[in-house]
């Protein structure tokens, strides 16, 4: 039996490097494995938390469905849809957060962190918080549960969510016997928290994130920015604790990736590596940026890739959703 794999992204900004090496890239990687059963999806009902202006919604929607496509996801042999095209996420939302215990929301990183930072600015401790926001966590198990998703490619900063999943699963499961698979996550350690433009973790809220499909003279003037030392050129450099060949090697092939450490230990000038750094990620991007922006240009091919996706995909949700409420009682 192949095993169940699934990844979405959420539209709340452009799909930078963070996105690309954190979830893109290792969950295309296991769309290569013939062992796998894969599913991705565009996450606009989690972006609603953040993103309230529609034309936003829909534009920066697009742009992740582009990113997907762009980078080789394959239609054709995974399903891909659209997170609000598949009504039977947000039915079992709700029976999942009967199953949540307050207490195991209240621990969640995205809802702690508002919390703190409204306690150290003297602010009521609820300030900005709305109810998607602090039920996030439901409607991501309700995305991987639904799909009887073995595997989860994440970040490290979203192990919590699937650990939150697996709790549900296992209550929902004590009480009506064995119904949901229990998840996985699966991480790649050595990019778990990649670093942004001033070391600090990259993120959009810390407005150092690089865009992936960014033109090249900006892309340039980006990579530019990347905080450094003040070692001089000649001086040598650990590669192992450099944004800047972290980056490199996300890129470069193997060979390429061999010959660039060599240089960082042997020496070599920030200008340079930097330059090395755009000339490879350039490269790569070449061809998926002009895919990308091909694809934004033609909504109507989008559209039919997306809703097929949800055809697809509602072949699996339906059939399991009735599943469900025949055993909560719903359906005789």
């Amino acid at each position: 039996m192949k095993k169940q794999v699934l990844t979405g992204i959420k539209p709340t900004g452009r799909i930078h490097l963070g996105n690309y090496i954190g979830a893109i890239k290792p969950a295309l990687g296991l769309a290569e494995n013939q062992s796998y059963n894969t599913a991705y999806f565009v996450a606009d009902y989690h972006g609603l938390t953040k993103i309230h202006d529609p034309i936003e919604m829909k534009e920066l929607s697009y742009g992740v469905a582009a990113a997907w496509l762009a980078l080789g996801l394959n239609p054709d042999s995974a399903i891909f849809y659209r997170q609000s095209d598949v009504p039977e996420i947000f039915e079992l939302s709700w029976i999942l957060s009967c199953f949540a215990p307050k207490g195991l929301l209240n621990r969640s990183h995205a809802y702690k962190s508002m919390v703190e930072e409204n306690k150290e600015s003297g602010r009521n401790v609820d300030a900005g918080v709305n109810m998607g926001l602090f039920t996030y966590p439901i409607l991501m198990a309700a995305d991987i549960l639904l799909f009887q998703t073995e595997l989860v490619p994440v970040g490290k900063d979203q192990i919590q969510h699937v650990e939150i999943a697996r709790d549900i699963a296992e209550s929902f499961n004590n009480q009506y016997g064995e119904t949901f698979v229990i998840p996985e996550y699966v991480i790649q350690e050595e990019t778990a928290v990649l670093p942004g433009l001033d070391g600090r973790k990259m993120s959009k809220s810390y407005n150092n994130t690089i865009p992936l499909f960014e033109e090249p003279k900006k892309l340039q003037k980006l990579i530019n920015k990347i905080k450094t030392d003040s070692s001089l050129p000649e001086e040598p450099k650990d590669p192992d604790d450099s944004i800047i060949f972290g980056l490199y090697k996300e890129f470069a092939t193997t060979d390429q990736s061999e010959e660039m450490k060599r240089r960082f230990q042997q020496g070599i000038g920030w200008g340079e590596a930097k330059k090395e750094l755009f000339d490879v990620m350039n490269s790569f991007i070449e061809v998926p940026r002009s895919e990308y922006e091909d694809l934004l240009n033609n909504r109507d091919r989008l559209d039919a890739i997306l809703l097929n996706g949800a055809i697809k995909a509602r072949k699996k949700t339906i059939p399991f959703m009735k599943e469900i409420k025949r055993k909560i009682g719903m359906y005789h």
